[in-house]
């Protein structure tokens, strides 16, 4: 079992959360229930999924729910990049969001390679 709180991957993710709370506060209200909710969504589940599976007995569980929390962050990048062909977001806004989920990417690839080497 892992501290989930002491993973960077998990606290970056975290506060990648916050960022879209505030980015999609400016999206047309029409998208409440549509690209807000999903995208919401899809950051939501990068940290808790790091979390679920630090949680779990067995490193190949742990290693299970990063691919879970891969996915969401490639289904949140896919996400932003719509959000910017529908000019909801500017280039500044999608460059930088687009920047810290590969970062994030990167560490979840890292952190699976880990565990997956004390196994």
């Amino acid at each position: 079992m892992h501290n989930f709180k002491e993973l960077i991957v998990w606290q970056k993710a975290r506060m990648l959360v916050k960022e879209i709370y505030l980015i999609v506060n400016s999206f047309p209200e029409e998208e409440k229930y549509g690209i807000i909710s999903q995208i919401k969504r899809a950051s939501i589940s990068i940290p808790a999924n790091i979390a679920e599976g630090a949680g779990r007995n067995t490193d190949k569980d742990f290693s299970r729910f990063l691919d879970i929390a891969t996915g969401s962050s490639f289904e949140l990048e896919t996400l932003i990049i719509l959000s910017l062909n529908l000019e909801f977001i500017d280039d500044s806004i999608y460059l930088r969001i687009i920047e810290y989920i590969e970062e994030i990417q990167k560490m979840l690839f890292s952190l699976k390679t880990r565990i997956q080497g004390k196994s």
